[in-house]
Order: structure tokens, then sequence, then C-alpha cells
């Protein structure tokens, strides 16, 4: 082994997201040095060199920074990675050679933040506000509107839906102001507007105070103080807990999943539904024909507004952000250990994936018991939503069997299109809907038309 380190110390320093001193000192060409590691732990060791020289160079533009803008920065960032380390936090020990080390660069290599305009700056605000996750967020906030029994007007859907977008793109702005250091050593998240200085930091905080103030002012205006209520929390909980224990504790995920589980809650109350049984808002159970009394009246379907609705809802997107999520940090477990958080994949692959398969056990009933059982939607419901359950949860299988990047980026991709498989299934077998009467009753004003015409 290369200066008498041995690959349990390489595998320990790459785990800690340290360099073992005698290692790194020898040149990254070294043939001892190719020999002696698998090409997986070279690549490993040579992301963890680009990350410290990214560190190095942010170090550096704090050095030349002024005291002000630091102090602005420090607000959002405490780890006061820009400025050096704390007592009893000391930084990694890297000792590098002259072949292997890189000089500071001098400013004149910088280029100049491009200017803002009224074409670019659409595009930035959507990258602040993680477009993508915003759509989602928006989509099943719109799915407990449409799954509620409960009438809502236009206006109403329209108010819950921006409302909802501008919350998420809050949330989402604020948890980027806090993680420009750490999203600065990540592949994945090292091209966001705040980390190559697209914007300034005033500005983020600006658009995520104006969002995190619109958003809730227009869902108390147009729904009603609950759902503007959620709103809040959810920013609170996605830009403060969950951002925090995200470097802290593993769970974190849990958290995060709480977050996700919020905004079907919010197109639920927007309706006008509640949340909490109380004694005159209990739980009414809406059993399968054969197990039903034939002899009692036919099902109320006013009934169906109970706290079982909320809570099945509450559990769909809660359980399924564990498979959706423990799946993609799986494939980015290295560059989460560089950043430094405590993801359950980067401390245990094989518990996470456990923790994947679990919640993709619990989906199964979850959509084929409780759905049906409150009475959102028929039994049928509990039939059809075996399919992508039983897809899903075999994707998960496989990742918890084999542990490979192969099988996480299966179950991701199985993720994305479940979710929306899901709701739609709710919708096609919505309790109270008679699809066939609906098209029936299309085709009836077709033939009443053409027989005036």
């Amino acid at each position: 082994m290369v200066m008498g380190e041995s690959e349990s110390r390489v595998n320990e320093c790459v785990a800690r997201g340290t360099y073992p001193t005698t290692v790194v000192s020898l040149p990254v060409e070294s043939s001892v040095f190719r020999d002696d590691l698998s090409p997986q732990k070279m690549a490993r060791l040579n992301a963890l060199l680009s990350s410290w020289r990214i560190c190095t160079a942010s170090r550096s533009f704090a050095a030349v920074a002024s005291p002000r803008s630091l102090a602005f920065a420090s607000f959002f960032n405490p780890n006061e990675r820009w400025s050096g380390s704390r007592p009893g936090h000391p930084q990694p020990n890297v000792a590098l050679n002259a072949q292997s080390s890189l000089p500071p660069a001098p400013l004149s290599a910088y280029r100049p933040s491009p200017a803002l305009t009224a074409r670019t700056l659409p595009k930035l605000y959507t990258q602040l506000s993680k477009s993508r996750l915003t759509f989602l967020v928006v989509l099943t906030s719109m799915a407990g509107v449409a799954i509620s029994p409960l009438p809502a007007s236009v206006p109403t859907l329209l108010a819950t839906a921006v409302g909802t977008a501008l919350c998420s793109a809050s949330a989402n702005t604020l948890n980027q102001l806090q993680e420009v250091p750490f999203d600065a050593q990540m592949v994945r998240t090292r091209m966001r507007p705040l980390v190559r200085k697209a914007l300034s930091s005033l500005h983020a905080t600006g658009f995520a105070v104006v969002t995190g103030t619109l958003g809730p002012i227009l869902l108390y205006t147009m729904a009603n103080p609950t759902t503007a209520a959620l709103g809040l929390a959810n920013i609170a909980l996605y830009a403060g807990a969950y951002t925090w224990m995200k470097r802290r504790t593993i769970w974190n995920t849990w958290a995060g999943a709480v977050v996700g589980a919020i905004p079907p809650l919010m197109g639920w109350t927007a309706c006008g539904g509640k949340l909490l049984p109380s004694t005159t808002y209990t739980p009414e159970y809406f059993l399968p024909s054969f197990l039903s009394d034939p002899t009692l009246p036919s099902m109320d379907l006013s009934l169906i507004d109970n706290p079982l609705g909320p809570l099945a809802l509450f559990l769909l997107l809660f359980s399924w952000q564990f498979p959706h999520f423990n799946a993609l940090s799986h494939l980015y477990r290295g560059s989460y250990a560089q950043a430094g958080y405590k993801m359950l994949s980067v401390l245990s692959p094989a518990k996470n994936a456990v923790v994947s398969l679990r919640h993709a056990i619990i989906l199964i009933p979850t959509c084929s018991i409780l759905f049906p059982l409150s009475g959102l939607t028929t039994w049928t419901f509990a039939a059809t939503s075996l399919i992508p359950g039983s897809v899903l949860l075999r994707a998960a299988w496989r990742m918890w069997r084999t542990g490979s990047e192969k099988d996480a980026k299966s179950l991701f991709q199985h993720s994305l299109w479940h979710l929306p498989a899901m709701l739609g299934l709710m919708m096609v077998h919505k309790n109270g809907v008679d699809w066939g009467e609906w098209f029936g009753k299309i085709d009836d004003a077709r033939v009443d038309s053409n027989t005036s015409s």
C-alpha cells in the first residue's frame, strides 16, 4: 500500500470526506497510486480534491470581499466556511505537494456576472424556486382540491395553485440562501444562481420575502386562514427545520417528508374541509358492498367529508417520498458526503434501502384500503392501484436486495410516474362521480344540438 496506508484507511478517509495525508501527497498520476486503488476510489478521491479546490477558491473570495457583504452572507451561512474554521470544527487535514496544489486565482481570472435583464430574470427566479419541485407541489395541492367531496369555485382553485406556488418559491429560495457553500461542493447543485453569483444574496432575499408574503395573503383572502397557515408552516418547516437538520441528523428526511405531505392538505382545506376529528367531525367508514348490510339505506355521499380523507392524502405523499428521495440520495451519496450532509444513504446505504422498501410496502394498504375505506374512491381503486404499487414495490425490493446504483436509478424513475398515476386513478375512481353518465350527457347534448339544427 502507498507509504504504509492500508486500504481500510483510505476507505475511512473517503467516507469521512478527508484526505489521507500520505496518499494525497503523492501525484495522482503515480503508478503506485493507480495500481493500489480501484477506479471507484480513485474517482472519489479526485472528486474530493476538486471539492477542496472549490473551498479554497471560496475562502479566497472571502479574503477580498467587503466586511459588509461577509456579514450579510454569514447571517445565512452560520457555518462560517467563507471566513475559515470555527473552534472545535477544524478544517480537513489536507497536505498537498507542489505538483498537486493550485495557487489562488487572481481576480482578473473571474468573469463578471452578466447583467440582469427582463429576459434572464424570470429564468433565474424559476431556478431559485426549483421549478420542477414547485410544479410537483402545486400538482399535489390541486389533487387535494380535485379529490375533495366539497365544491370549489374556479377563483378558489386558481388562488390555491398560485398561492401554493408562491409559498414553495419562497421556501426553496430561503433554502438555497443558507446552502451556498455546500451547493458549491456538489456537482448537482454547483450551477445554482447564488453559487455562480448570477444573483446577489440581497436580491434573492427580497424575492423570498415578496413571494413568502404574497402567497399566504392570497391563500388567506381567496381561500381561508387554515390554508394560509399551512402555507406559512411549510415555509418555516422547509427553510427552517429541514434545512437546519440536513447537516445534523438523518431525521431530516422525515421532516422533509412532512413538508411534502402538507400541499394536498392545503388543497383539501381550500375547499372548506377540516383536518382533525371532533365531536361533530368523526371518521366514517365505507365498506365494500359484500361487507355492507343490504338492509341499510344507500351510501350518503355527504359523509365522504371526514377525517380519514386528509389522513389518506397525507400518508400517500409522506410514504411516497421515501422511495423517491432515498433512491435519489443513493445516487448522489458521494456528493452529499462531500458537502457534509447527514443522509442515511451516506451513513448506511443498507438502512436507506430498507426505509425505501418499508414505505413502498406502506403505500399498498394506504391506496388499496385507506382511500376506499375513507370514501374518497370506490373499492375498484383498491384493485387498480395495485398495479403501480406493485411495480414500485418490486423496484424498492430490488434496490434493497442489490444496493446497486442501477436499481436505485430504476426506483427513482418509477417513483416519477407512480405518483401521477395514483392521482389520476384516484380521479377516475372518485366516489360519487359517474364518468359513464358524464360522457353520456355529452353525447346526449350533441344529439340534441344536431337534431335542433
